[in-house]
């Protein structure tokens, strides 16, 4: 690197002129553009020199990158439209996004504005009754803030539930006692509701899968087989058919009966006169 000392100005002033402080190759001469970069570096501001260089660069100006970050854009966001990488955006997005930041914690100290007027708890209380109502985590919740058109600032929230993520926006009213939020979706008027036990996303009950139950490889006592069912022939009777009659019981059967003489004297009757 060759080495130059100033040794003056240009007539119009504009330019500096310098040269070798080694004279031994030669008296050329260097002019340089005295420029806000020239300046600053010769006061030692290496902030001001990097904006400077950003506004060389980039097709945006410090205050058009600010601009379109204290909006919502992110850090990302800017540096593509720029053109530039996104440390070079960094440097001026930190003091913003710190601004974002300072407005959606104010706003969780907010009253959320219901139909009947503002509630007595704050927007991060009600949030978190809310989220515990719902079974989810209220530590989870993404807050963040930006600036819209009319100077009004708009927060946002957002979760995780299940699968789907979950966006929820007020307008932030600061103001005495923290201010107040309004609702400006419908996420938002159910995060405020004070009826808790509907779900932010209704979903059908679905019935649990039982599983099948394992078969039997050897079974001890088999199930008996069916019987099978024996089939009834009707046999028709002729009409004209009489009932069969009544056995009659023989005689020879029935016991002899001894007649009155045969008790008296003691004689078995022979049954001959």
């Amino acid at each position: 690197m060759r080495e130059l000392k100033v040794i003056g100005l240009s007539a119009d002033g504009k330019r500096v002129i310098c040269q070798e402080s080694d004279g031994s190759r030669g008296t050329d001469k260097f002019a340089i553009d005295a420029d806000d970069r020239l300046r600053a570096a010769a006061r030692g501001d290496l902030s001001r020199l990097g904006q400077i260089q950003i506004e060389m660069e980039s097709s945006l100006r410090p205050r058009e990158i600010q601009a379109r970050i204290r909006a919502g854009a992110t850090v990302q966001q800017v540096a593509t439209a720029a053109g530039v990488d996104v440390s070079r955006i960094e440097r001026f997005a930190h003091p913003v996004l710190l601004e974002r930041q300072r407005a959606a914690e104010m706003a969780t100290a907010a009253h959320p504005v219901r139909n009947d007027g503002p509630t007595v708890s704050t927007l991060g209380d009600t949030v978190s009754g809310a989220m515990f109502a719902r079974g989810l985590d209220p530590d989870a919740i993404e807050w963040d803030a930006w600036k819209v058109e009319d100077g009004r600032w708009t927060v946002q929230l957002l979760w995780r539930a299940g699968r789907s993520d979950n966006k929820a926006h007020f307008r932030f009213t600061p103001g005495a006692h923290g201010g107040t939020v309004t609702a400006l979706d419908d996420s938002a008027r159910e995060l405020i509701d004070p009826t808790f036990t509907r779900s932010l996303r209704p979903l059908a009950p679905v019935a649990p899968l039982l599983p099948d139950p394992e078969p039997e490889l050897f079974d001890e006592h088999p199930a008996p087989l069916p019987e099978p069912e024996s089939e009834s022939v009707a046999v028709e009777e002729p009409a004209d058919t009489p009932p069969p009659a009544a056995p009659r019981r023989s005689r020879r059967n029935k016991p002899a009966v001894p007649t009155w003489e045969d008790v008296l004297l003691g004689v078995r009757s022979s049954g001959q006169n």
